[in-house]
């Protein structure tokens, strides 16, 4: 049975009005995003997922809006988190391919890369004429990479010789190029490369049976005695700190995807509740559920305030101990914190609609899995708390 109500006049989940911060032409740009993701994107996410296929016909389509790295091309920061969050909201793996196509390989190429690389290839990237990959963690290595990392790169004349392995790589399986980071054997420092994964010697298989970002291709790669030019090595990165550079960014992204993963949570369960009717009444005139949605919007909102406010001081850096914008501390408390109220937000949103939560048919049950993954990459919540715990101590608990 269909709800009696005009769910149309109700309001927002954005419920105190964040978008309103964005200038008027990133409002507009906003709007044009959430058709194209409401036309091209929410009606087949699902079938996607339940596949495990990725869109590739998308690719052009997803190139058409623009917005490679749109804070290179001069849009704020709030606006860049709240297009990955938008897009979560419809497709939680398509955002995440958009996070490691753009906001790691791209960034790279636009931070540092050499002007041959970005002759050669940053525009292309750019148009997703051609899809990158962002290749750090390992088997063995995942919180510890920075000082585990076994991948070696051996200078040999004018070429880099490869070899190692690395594991929960996105976009792995179809990419053209990765950013590979390998330790040199000479020097032990990190070095980055420009990797064509169709190099002899690079082997990629897809990560299968996941039961969170499905979408999303993931792969193991196996690098025996790969040669790479020097050409492709990046000038601009010569220590795991340069990583770190890229990692800042990218952590602060993933909590914008928890917030779109609570808005998409929230989007679901408050229209279940008033669509669906039990004892003669729609289940959102029960208290008990009227509560969950509270609770949900709470949460909602709340993460989207530490995210706005880490996206002004990435805007506008200068505030009270944040001198030069959001350090790792910052990042990694806004990861932390909005993933944890995500995992509450999307428990409580499964729970709302009983049996029908756990099949995709409902939608909630692909928005359910997909946090697990979000709540896992970048940094788990237990290393993150401690990033934050070393910084308000003086004192590592990590090691």
């Amino acid at each position: 049975m269909e709800s009696q109500f005009d769910t149309s006049n109700l309001p927002a989940a954005d419920f105190l009005g964040f978008e309103s911060l964005l200038s008027a032409s990133e409002r507009a740009k906003l709007d044009d995003v959430r058709d194209f993701l409401a036309k091209e994107v929410a009606p087949s996410a699902g079938d996607w997922w339940n596949r495990a296929e990725f869109p590739h016909d998308i690719l052009p389509k997803l190139a058409a809006l623009e917005l490679s790295t749109p804070v290179q091309q001069g849009y704020s920061h709030l606006f860049g988190g709240m297009v990955i969050a938008e897009m979560t909201r419809a497709d939680t793996s398509l955002a995440t391919f958009f996070m490691v196509h753009h906001d790691l390989f791209v960034e790279a190429l636009h931070q540092f890369g050499s002007p041959d690389q970005k002759r050669r290839l940053l525009q292309a990237a750019m148009d997703l004429r051609i899809t990158g990959a962002f290749a750090l963690t390992e088997p063995q290595h995942g919180s510890d990479i920075a000082g585990g990392m076994a991948t070696t790169a051996t200078r040999d004349g004018d070429t880099w010789i490869l070899n190692g392995a690395k594991r929960w790589i996105g976009n792995g399986t179809f990419c053209d190029y990765m950013l590979l980071w390998a330790r040199d054997t000479e020097t032990s420092a990190v070095r980055g490369f420009i990797l064509d994964a169709t190099l002899p010697g690079v082997t990629r298989t897809p990560i299968e049976n996941k039961i969170a970002l499905r979408t999303v291709q993931n792969a193991d790669i196996v690098l025996e005695d790969v040669r790479v030019a020097e050409a492709d090595r990046f000038e601009g990165i010569d220590s795991f700190s340069d990583t770190r550079r890229l990692l800042l960014g990218s952590r602060i992204l993933v909590g914008w995807q928890a917030v779109g993963q609570q808005l998409a949570a929230y989007d679901v369960a408050r229209r279940y509740a008033l669509e669906r009717y039990q004892f003669g009444r729609p289940l959102g005139s029960f208290q008990l559920i009227q509560d969950q949605l509270v609770t949900m919007l709470g949460n909602t909102t709340a993460s989207l305030a530490l995210m706005a406010r880490i996206a002004q001081l990435q805007d506008g850096p200068g505030s009270a101990g944040t001198p030069e914008g959001p350090g790792m501390p910052q990042a990694a408390l806004a990861k932390s914190y909005t993933t944890a109220r995500m995992r509450e937000t999307v428990a409580l949103g499964r729970s709302i609609l009983g049996g029908n939560g756990i099949v995709t048919d409902y939608g909630m049950a692909k928005i359910f899995a997909d946090a697990e993954a979000i709540y896992t990459y970048e940094g788990s919540y237990e290393i993150n708390t401690l990033i934050v715990g070393r910084a308000l101590t003086g004192l590592s608990a990590i090691v």
